[in-house]
Order: structure tokens, then C-alpha cells, then sequence
């Protein structure tokens, strides 16, 4: 098993050693604190939370369930304080935040609680007009915002948004795969970004720019499973032993994603486990396959799904959203993605959408674009019939 730490130098006196057993495998959700309300009511309860004298009840954060079912998972102050502090020493040093993510979740949860421990006001873009204006509202010597890829490629494409954001010290970006070619505009428009990876269940991002965090150490199992221990992660999930006990081991947290790790030992994610689709015997990362065509200049955004076929078992297929030259034929993104990828590993079908189905938290909403697939396809094989019965009728006649 290949295993990630955090430089020395950025250590910080911590050791990446396996944190212990979880031990809220049997949590339910009785003395926890559910996060919820508005902004500002998490804002309260996490400033009261921090307070506390003794360790307080953990909080309770739904999942976000953009690739299956939601849970709730259980988190400490202990766990979000180390995440919190591990973030600062990366970033350059405490700072103001500008939440423009939803505050129920644990990507805007952090965005506050880092606020909380760094004693500074948190600007909350639901409180402005927009998010220029709400940038133009902070104060802090050092700014810092934690957007989505969608929202990022959003803001660049809009002048004065892409003015506000070069005023941050950093734009975190997580939440999805950030592609290639949406960094290297961030850095022609002179902002700073770092992809982060993480999830609820490590209070958030714990890798920067493939780089754990202090005190966080990544590995990859046989299977190319990502595996994450250290401060950072989360007790159980509420109510569920079972779920927590499969994912939960040898104080290691078992991600859903499988990766690898450079020669430098940065880690790349290739996708997640149940994104791999079997295509006529080969396994397809699906989400390998849409960053290779994302690069594609035609293309705005892309995502890769399979779909049940006779002959290949599943087939895969490629919902795009082509920019203004439209979508290239099927043959030509085919030869795209072989050029550095197998090319059994090429969309056999590509479907042109107006935009990828999103979730309330900005992440693409995996479920509703396999069935845009599916609905594609279900159509493709009506036409097919109907043209099959008009030439058979041609025929009798």
C-alpha cells in the first residue's frame, strides 16, 4: 500500500501516524447538533460550539449525495479544529472568509468555523446583491472564498466577477474534479486557485493540490482505493454502524474514489470506485475519461456515464455541453480521447445537453445525467424502430 504525508517541512510537529478506531460506530443522533438553518444561524452554533469549555456534542452534517445515498456523519470539534488549523498553516495564515456555498453542508460549514477560530466576520454573499459587491464588502488583510468548478467557470466568464476574484489570496476549489483547462484560465485571469479533495467525512478538504494536509496521511490500497487517516476524520455516520464499519478500519476512512499517487507523491484522483463502467470486458473510469474530454476546446463542460447494451454490457456515452461551434462528431471525440487515453476507453455515444443537472451544493448531479443518457438512448432506439417499420412498410407496398 503507497502512502502520502505531508512534507516535513510543512508538518508542523505533527506525525502522519493512522488515528485511532473511530469509536461512534453505533452513533444515533441523540445529543448530536444538527447543522441547519440559515448562514447565520450555523454561524451562532458554531461560534457557541467553539466556546465551549468541554468537548461539546459533535455536529451532525448531511452528505450531500451526489453520487448515492445522503448520510449523516458525525463529526468533532476535535476533528473540524485540526482541519481548520491545518488549512490556515497551508494557506499563509488566518483570514477572512466569503461564504457563497450552502452553510448545511460541509464545505460552507468550514467556511464558517474557520471564520469562528480566526476571530474574523464572515461575509455571506446571500447578504448582497451579488458576489461582487459582497467582495467588495470585506476587510481582512488576508480573503479567502471555497467555491465549486461550475461556479468558478461561471465567474471567469463574467469580467467584473473575474476582477473580484483576483482580490483573494487564495480560491479553494473543490467539490468536483477541477479540469485542466479551468485552472489554466484562472491563471490567465490572474487568480489564484488550489483544488482541494476531501469530503464530509474528513470535515472537508484534507488534500491541497494533491499534497495532504499536516497530520494527514493518504494512501492507495491493492484495489486503487483511496484511504485517508489522521485528526481530520469523522466518527461514524449517525445510525448506521454498519455503513461506518465498512468504511471505518484500522483508523483508516475507505473513500469511494480510486487514485494513484505521483512519483513526488501527490495524489491524483481518478474517479470514483462505482463510476467505472465494464464496456465489452474493460473497466472504464468514467471520470478519467471526462477530464480527457474536457480538454476538448469545443466543449464547455462534459461528464461520462454508462448505459445498459446488449452487446458491450454497458455502453459508455458522453453528456456534453458544447460552446458556441457546437458538438464534434462522435468520431472525432473518439480519436480526441485516444490520443492519450485506450481507446476502448472512447464514448460510443455522445448526447449534447444546454447544461449539466446540478445539485443544491453546485456539484453535478450524477444520477440525473445517467438518466439524461438513458433517455437519449431510449429515444435513439425508438427512432431506429420507427425508421426500421417506414422502410418496412416501403417494402410491402
Amino acid at each position: 500500500m503507497l502512502v502520502s504525508t505531508s512534507p516535513p517541512d510543512r508538518a508542523a510537529g505533527h506525525v502522519a501516524e493512522p488515528a485511532p478506531a473511530a469509536g461512534s460506530a453505533g452513533l444515533g443522533s441523540a445529543g448530536l447538533r444538527p447543522v441547519h438553518g440559515s448562514a447565520r444561524d450555523v454561524l451562532a452554533l458554531l461560534s457557541a460550539w467553539q466556546a465551549a469549555p468541554e468537548e461539546p456534542e459533535p455536529l451532525l452534517i448531511a452528505t450531500s449525495g451526489s453520487t448515492g445515498e445522503p448520510k449523516q456523519v458525525v463529526l468533532s470539534r476535535a476533528a473540524m479544529r485540526a482541519s481548520a488549523r491545518a488549512t490556515e498553516r497551508r494557506l499563509g495564515g488566518p483570514g477572512q472568509w466569503l461564504l457563497n456555498l450552502p452553510s448545511s453542508y460541509v464545505a460552507g460549514v468550514q467556511v464558517l468555523f474557520r471564520s469562528v477560530l480566526a476571530g474574523t466576520e464572515p461575509v455571506i454573499e446571500d447578504e448582497h446583491p451579488d458576489f461582487v459587491t459582497a467582495a467588495r464588502a470585506m476587510s481582512g488583510p488576508r480573503r479567502y472564498v471555497s467555491v465549486v468548478p461550475t461556479q468558478l467557470h461561471r465567474m471567469l466568464a463574467d469580467d467584473a466577477t473575474a476582477e473580484a476574484l483576483r482580490g483573494f489570496d487564495t480560491v479553494l476549489v473543490g467539490g468536483a474534479r477541477l479540469d485542466p483547462s479551468l485552472r489554466e484560465a484562472a491563471s490567465a485571469a490572474g487568480v489564484r486557485v488550489v483544488a482541494t479533495y476531501g469530503m464530509s467525512e474528513t470535515c472537508g478538504g484534507c488534500v491541497y493540490d494533491g499534497v495532504p494536509l499536516d497530520g494527514v496521511a493518504v494512501a492507495i490500497g491493492d484495489d486503487g482505493r483511496v484511504r485517508v487517516s489522521g485528526p481530520v476524520l469523522f466518527e461514524g455516520y449517525a445510525g448506521r454502524p454498519d455503513l461506518t464499519a465498512q468504511v471505518l478500519r484500522e483508523g483508516w476512512f475507505l473513500t469511494s474514489d480510486t487514485g494513484r499517487l505521483d512519483d513526488d507523491g501527490r495524489l491524483q484522483v481518478l474517479g470514483r470506485v462505482d463510476d467505472l463502467v465494464i464496456s465489452g470486458g474493460v473497466n472504464v473510469p468514467t471520470q478519467a475519461v471526462a477530464a480527457r474530454l474536457a480538454e476538448h476546446p469545443d466543449l464547455a463542460s462534459v461528464e461520462v456515464v454508462g448505459v445498459p447494451d446488449e452487446e458491450w454490457g454497458q455502453r459508455v456515452v458522453a453528456v456534453v455541453v458544447p460552446r458556441d461551434s457546437g458538438v464534434p462528431p462522435l468520431e472525432a471525440l473518439r480519436d480526441f480521447a485516444a490520443e492519450t487515453l485506450p481507446r476502448t476507453w472512447a464514448p460510443r455515444a455522445v448526447v449534447p445537453a444546454a447544461s449539466l443537472p446540478l445539485l443544491g451544493n453546485g456539484k453535478v448531479d450524477r444520477r440525473a445525467v445517467e438518466q439524461i443518457a438513458a433517455d437519449a438512448d431510449e429515444a435513439a432506439d425508438a427512432a431506429d424502430a420507427a425508421a426500421a417499420d417506414a422502410a418496412d412498410g416501403r417494402t410491402d407496398g
